[in-house]
């Protein structure tokens, strides 16, 4: 009996050793690199995950709206340049460590001799070319998906494309399209247009450029941000002291860390810089990545998503169109003059020919424009958050870890991130109705706004998700008078929420 419970006793361990050795083989860096994690990698996460079977058998989709952020890029100007610094920093580093007599055996051999792989580049922030694999993939995906809407040939009242003046954004476009409307027109790739506005005017796709307001608090939550990392760079930076007897500062930490999310994320490389980290380390500094993509450009302020009315009223106002073209007519009101001079009109009715009206509306940007959007439709959020939202108040920040959080940059906006909101039609006995679906990066999403369904009918969708935003207006909300005393009070707020990390 008693051998009988050791040998038991020993499997236990064995299965708590084997279940412990998994979750570390479990750990991948590249699925938390913030918003430069690949799309590919959000997409294998997701692979276990079922298309929904909310949507009945008699809906089928009449019209398509498309968010996306720009596929993978490389490092911009800005970051190349301290990417050259970093390189003088490390060999600086070094150099002092062997006059102080260090052993430096445990200091990895890259580090000792590593130069920028951007060395020499005088321009950055491009389309690589697996950003524009996972556009032009991501084309063939939605149109096998939606057979229905992308049957036509391309016509540009048909088919509206449009993306920021940004070149990756642009080149973003131009991937995509050549992977939705490959094989028209016998096999050929079919020639298409993309519209653009200029940077200064650009409310709709780059409403962060434009916005006055928005550059004015973003200018004192940023100091925010850096009292926030401030305590989790400075453990960082005393222990990577310790194991590698290098004088880091808190700036070398930062830079690292960018190092690593990029070695990771455009080549591959997880055991140079990214080795440098723990795995508990990399989960902190991801956390605060998050939490400054969440303080700067999601639900930390509602100026940051406000400023995309433009974005919003746009997509509303392109379902609204299709529900009409797809009654099959359009209203024309002829205004007369009564001799008694009171106006007078009559109803004109017009049906729309088969291929006259918009199937899509494709919009191609940056994560300054998913992430905001994503807010305005009330993703990532629950029940009880989305009531917070609507009354317009202070959203607490994600959890620190090891607590675990809805809101992690990899998914929200990693590179090639997409809202693609579905208008469905619906025939019933009693009356025609439509439905929104909400794909976040090719999967249904639950909508809070809609009880966390995520097959909402259209006019709750309107009324209760986008009717609250729509009631601002963009020149208010970004020329407006910025009230001082509230932008000091939601900075006090944000300070208080930083004091219960640490």
């Amino acid at each position: 009996m008693e051998n009988r419970a050791m040998l038991g006793f020993t499997i236990l361990l064995l299965c708590y050793d084997s279940f412990a050795s998994n979750a570390e083989e479990a750990f991948d860096i590249r699925h938390h690199l913030s918003t430069v994690t690949r799309y590919h990698v959000v997409k294998e996460k997701k692979k276990n995950f079922l298309a929904s079977p909310s949507i009945p058998n008699q809906c089928s989709p009449i019209h398509l709206n498309l968010v996306a952020r720009h596929g993978t890029r490389d490092p911009t100007k800005k970051w190349i340049k301290d990417m050259d610094t970093l390189s003088i920093r490390l060999k600086s580093l070094v150099k002092n460590a062997k006059e102080r007599g260090s052993s430096l055996e445990n200091l990895p051999p890259w580090l000792q001799n590593w130069s920028s792989p951007w060395k020499g580049k005088t321009r950055g922030g491009y389309l690589v070319p697996e950003g524009e694999d996972e556009l032009y993939n991501l084309g063939i995906r939605i149109k096998e998906r939606f057979p229905e809407l992308f049957s036509d040939n391309y016509h540009p009242d048909i088919y509206h494309i449009r993306a920021s003046q940004v070149p990756r954004a642009s080149a973003s476009a131009v991937a995509f399209g050549m992977g939705i409307f490959s094989g028209q027109k016998e096999g050929k790739h079919r020639a298409f247009a993309v519209a653009s506005e200029s940077r200064a005017n650009d409310i709709m796709l780059r409403f962060h450029d434009c916005c006055q307001n928005y550059r004015e608090i973003t200018k004192n939550q940023e100091s925010v941000v850096q009292k926030l990392k401030q305590p989790v760079l400075d453990e960082i930076k005393g222990s990577l002291t310790t194991r590698y007897e290098l004088n880091f500062t808190l700036n070398d930490i930062s830079s690292l860390w960018f190092l690593c999310k990029q070695e990771a994320s455009l080549f591959n490389i997880i055991d140079q810089a990214c080795g440098l980290f723990t795995n508990d380390e990399v989960n902190l500094l991801e956390w605060t990545d998050d939490t400054e993509t969440f303080i700067l450009r999601g639900y930390g302020n509602s100026l940051n998503y406000r400023m995309g009315v433009p974005l919003l009223e746009d997509v509303i106002s392109s379902m609204e169109q299709a529900i009409i073209a797809n009654k099959g007519t359009h209203v024309i009101l002829h205004f007369y003059l009564h001799q008694w001079f009171y106006i007078k009109y009559k109803l004109h009715v017009e049906r729309h020919a088969p291929g006259s009206y918009e199937k899509a509306r494709l919009r191609f940007a940056h994560a300054e424009t998913l992430v905001p959007f994503s807010c305005l439709i009330g993703l990532f959020l629950d029940e009880s958050e989305f009531e917070k939202l609507q009354r317009e108040e202070t959203m607490e920040l994600p959890p620190k870890p090891p607590q675990k959080r809805i809101w992690k940059d990899s998914e929200v906006a990693p590179f090639g991130g997409n809202n693609a909101l579905v208008l469905h039609h619906c025939p019933s006995n009693n009356e025609t109705k439509y439905f929104v679906q909400v794909l976040h990066n090719e999967q249904p999403m639950p909508m809070a706004g809609c009880g966390k369904a995520d097959f909402c009918p259209f006019e709750v969708f309107k009324e209760k998700i986008a009717s609250p935003h729509l009631k601002h207006n963009y020149n208010n909300i970004c020329k407006g008078k910025l009230e001082q005393m509230d932008n000091e009070s939601y900075t006090t707020k944000l300070l208080e929420m930083l004091s219960w990390f640490f």
